[in-house]
């Protein structure tokens, strides 16, 4: 029977799946006590164990380390919960628990976290188009089934219904949810299991809908020294001292390793600075209609220190659902992340379902592909073909129009279906 600690911050719906699992398993688990998100997990006997600095972590009795949730999951769980003896059981599993790490809790997380003031809105946030096309594909899954696996719980269920929490309890009001009864059925016969109301504790599904309130995010960032775009200008210096979290604030890794990790060097310090200022043009694009963040675009454009680009997909003929090509798109941004200062890009989706194309147009500091200048920025690149745009041409300025605008077509004709911005 596996025993050990489990180091996390309370509440953390990654940490649920391990302890549910623990639960059915009958695992000894142990949560660390005096853990503070932020210092705990940043501290050099923490980072020995677990270098990446992430939570939830395992420490096991006998001195072996897990990260990662599914993967601690896994190891607490038992040969039900991970599919029993049948290999193809086993592989549906390990399917849904990749589902629900790349399609599930981003949307979960790109739609709750703003509403609660520990993220930034996006303009033209997609993640409710993206959270409901992924309930409604659940929902048509539990139609004629009872478990995502097979004719009981398993991982799946657990690591999928974790996913959804933060969706049912605070944007999938009656109105809202009401749309997938399958689905609800599901996820309130997991939520009863004694399993599962030994960890996740009182617990109410949504009344009434968060709403939006920039302020929240303003007192967020005022209390934990976070990055933003309001605190960039502050010194550099003086902004690493103040950056702390607290256990309670729950963000997703990217989240979490963007607020808390030491600073490290910018690639883009090799090139000349220049004169454009992403942050001013991010704002205004962000607050103002392209009417005016368009030409405003232009007008502070320094083209010998900057390069606009033009990226299109090579791989357009293998794109299927429309959700999950814009979940293309997100992954990239994702891992992109800390290029975000230094460059701007408006990608978009042209066509419907089994037609479509994804292209983008980008800008960044520099004359060169910027993504040859960071080993972490060449994951995705390759999957497109990129083209220098001259800055000087009226094409270029059609195609800024057109993208930073989201209109028109692609070129053989498909109309614009949905875009994402990377700022």
């Amino acid at each position: 029977m596996a025993t050990g600690t489990l180091y996390t911050y309370p509440e953390n719906f990654r940490a649920y799946k391990a302890l549910i699992s623990a639960q059915y398993s009958g695992a000894q688990v142990k949560v660390a006590e005096n853990f503070v998100f932020g210092e705990t997990n940043k501290s050099a006997e923490f980072l020995k164990k677990f270098p990446t600095g992430k939570v939830p972590a395992f420490e096991t009795a006998d001195g072996k380390y897990l990260s990662e949730s599914n993967a601690i999951a896994f190891y607490l769980a038992n040969e039900q919960l991970r599919g029993g003896k049948s290999t193809l059981a086993q592989a549906e599993v390990l399917q849904w628990l990749s589902y629900a790490d790349t399609e599930i809790t981003p949307a979960s997380c790109s739609w709750v976290f703003p509403l609660l003031g520990i993220m930034p809105q996006q303009k033209n946030n997609t993640a409710k188009q993206d959270a409901t096309a992924i309930l409604t594909l659940l929902n048509n899954k539990f139609l004629n089934s009872t478990y995502l696996v097979g004719e009981r719980i398993t991982l799946a269920d657990i690591v999928v219904f974790s996913s959804l929490l933060h969706m049912y309890q605070y944007v999938l009001d009656p109105k809202l949810r009401g749309e997938f009864g399958n689905v609800n059925r599901w996820f309130i016969t997991i939520l009863n299991q004694p399993q599962v109301k030994a960890v996740v504790k009182n617990y109410a599904l949504c009344e009434t809908a968060l709403t939006y309130d920039p302020k929240k995010y303003a007192e967020f960032i005022g209390k934990s020294g976070g990055a933003s775009e309001k605190k960039q200008q502050q010194p550099k210096q003086k902004e690493e001292k103040t950056r702390k979290v607290e256990p309670k604030d729950e963000l997703d890794a990217a989240d979490e390793a963007l607020l808390l990790e030491p600073k490290s060097k910018d690639p883009f310090d090799s090139l000349p600075k220049g004169t454009f200022n992403f942050d001013d043009f991010k704002r205004s694009y962000s607050n103002e209609d392209e009417s005016v963040s368009i030409p405003y675009f232009w007008q502070k454009f320094d083209p010998e220190n900057y390069s606009i680009w033009f990226g299109e997909y090579k791989y357009n003929n293998e794109l299927t659902k429309v959700f999950m090509s814009c979940n293309l798109i997100t992954g990239m941004f994702q891992r992109l992340d800390k290029m975000r200062k230094q460059a701007f890009a408006s990608v978009c989706l042209f066509g419907e379902d089994n037609d479509s194309t994804i292209s983008g147009v980008w800008v960044w500091r520099g004359h060169e592909l910027a993504f040859t200048l960071s080993p972490d920025w060449q994951i995705d690149y390759d999957c497109y073909a990129w083209n220098k745009l001259d800055a000087n041409s009226e094409e270029t300025k059609k195609l800024v129009q057109q993208y930073f605008s989201w209109t028109g077509t692609d070129k053989d004709g498909r109309k614009f279906n949905q875009g994402k911005i990377f700022k």
